[in-house]
């Protein structure tokens, strides 16, 4: 079977290529990108990398997905740059910047529907059987997109409710109890804005278990992120997204008094790397390993310092991450063992209370017949209100992409629960259309 890795001069392609073992079914990987300094450097690391499937490159989209079973999509839009605007115009209105939550999550998808759609037109034109496996972010906006050309045959990934679950579990097994290899997870929401709300061993919900315990909870990052007491006045963990959510005026503060923004150290960092690999392509993989163990160690690092949530566990680093559950997920729909998973996919009633169409983050039981949500526990208001709310901006923001509305884009910003003045979401628009080409050809 064939994979196409749209994005594949990105920086972390290589955790997807090591994580084809011999179990997988793909025996063809087809890298393509829009830019060919960076898909070479990444080549050269797969091919040091070595023991996978055939890797070939290419700058031809049609190209790269004929005959493709498995599409992974991990595309970004105006590249790091683009991420370092996201960032600093929401700082300099006061506001959270961060690329995929608040106004930052709004700008990058205005500009990344547009070309998400016609990177899934051409998939519908040469791929059609194709299962589209999408990475790229925002990733339940741009699932929910792509969904409008290739309906259910898009999925999103990501690897923080999964990552939630694992420390949840390891809680759990502290206290004593078997929890086994795979405890029923109760989890809900939307990409980056979900809550594990139960966590089922031998039938008997154990989160209570879990949240009553100081050092268990001490034990789980999320818990120190937003704090014990508000865990348990919530009766749920949080996904580490809500942290922005819940500290929102430490995470500003936080971010905005750091020497650079999450984008501006990871442009510095990549680079450095996809220059060094350029000019010695010999010792590529060595150099993506040590700039991947930097990467790793400083993931979230200004809001875990602010809310004294300490240093990542070493066992949170070394997880599968997103690679793992596109392996998963692939198995599954190649005929393996069917299992469940927690996918971004369309709503349907899964989510009471969410529109049908709207696409949700939730268990999933995948197999040879495909993805089918499974129905979650109605939510207390507040938790539906914030998804609702949340939600209305994703679908505000994907329709204003579509039809380059002014009006939408404006309500987008000025709706969202971190914007707290619609002045300061024209602010935002007018900053957004000045700095980045891309909105302003959409918006005019």
């Amino acid at each position: 079977m064939k994979l196409t890795i749209l994005g594949g001069g990105g920086f972390r392609v290589p955790l997807v290529y090591r994580a084809l073992g011999d179990s997988s079914p793909i025996s063809e990987v087809v890298l393509h990108d829009v830019a060919p300094g960076r898909l070479a450097a990444i080549q050269a690391v797969l091919e040091q990398v070595g023991g996978g499937p055939a890797v070939r490159a290419t700058t031809d989209l049609d190209d790269a997905l004929a005959g493709a079973r498995f599409v992974f999509s991990a595309i970004r839009v105006d590249g790091l740059a683009g991420r370092t605007v996201d960032e600093r115009v929401a700082l300099s209105c006061g506001v959270l910047g961060q690329e995929t939550t608040g106004p930052g999550g709004i700008a990058y998808g205005l500009r990344t529907v547009p070309v998400a759609l016609r990177v899934a037109e051409r998939v519908a034109a040469v791929a059609p059987d194709a299962w589209v496996i999408n990475f790229t972010n925002p990733a339940g906006m741009i699932t929910e997109a792509m969904q409008r050309v290739l309906g259910e045959r898009v999925v999103g990934i990501c690897d923080s409710p999964i990552g939630l679950a694992q420390r949840a579990a390891r809680a759990l097994t502290g206290l004593g109890f078997d929890v086994g290899p795979e405890p029923v997870v109760e989890y809900v929401g939307l990409n980056h804005l979900g809550w594990l709300r139960g966590l089922r061993v031998d039938g008997a919900d154990r989160l209570p278990d879990l949240l009553a315990d100081d050092a268990a909870l001490a034990s789980i990052e999320e818990a120190r992120l937003v704090g014990a007491d508000w865990v348990r006045a919530i009766g749920a963990l949080p996904n580490e997204y809500l942290y922005y959510f819940y500290r929102t005026r430490e995470a500003v503060a936080a971010i905005g008094g750091a020497e650079s923004t999450r984008g501006e150290y990871l442009l510095a960092q990549q680079e450095r790397f996809y220059a060094d690999a350029a000019a010695d392509p010999a010792r590529a993989l060595e150099r993506w390993t040590r700039a991947r163990a930097e990467r790793d160690a400083s993931y979230m690092a200004e809001s875990r310092e602010a809310s004294g949530a300490g240093e990542r566990a070493a066992e949170d680093v070394a997880g599968g991450g997103y690679q793992q559950v596109a392996l998963e997920l692939m198995a599954a729909l190649s005929g393996g063992e069917p299992r469940t998973m927690i996918l971004d996919v369309r709503n349907g009633a899964a989510v009471p209370g969410l529109p049908a169409e709207a696409v949700v983050e939730v268990p999933c039981l995948v197999g040879a017949h495909g993805v089918t949500p499974l129905a979650t526990a109605p939510l207390p208001g507040a938790m539906l209100g914030l998804l609702q709310q949340v939600k209305a901006v994703e679908q505000d923001t994907i329709e204003a992409a579509v039809t380059g509305s002014d009006v939408l884009a404006l309500r987008a910003f000025a709706q969202h629960p971190l914007v707290d003045s619609v002045g300061v979401a024209q602010r935002l628009l007018d900053g957004y259309r000045a700095q980045l080409p891309g909105i302003a050809e959409i918006l005019g």
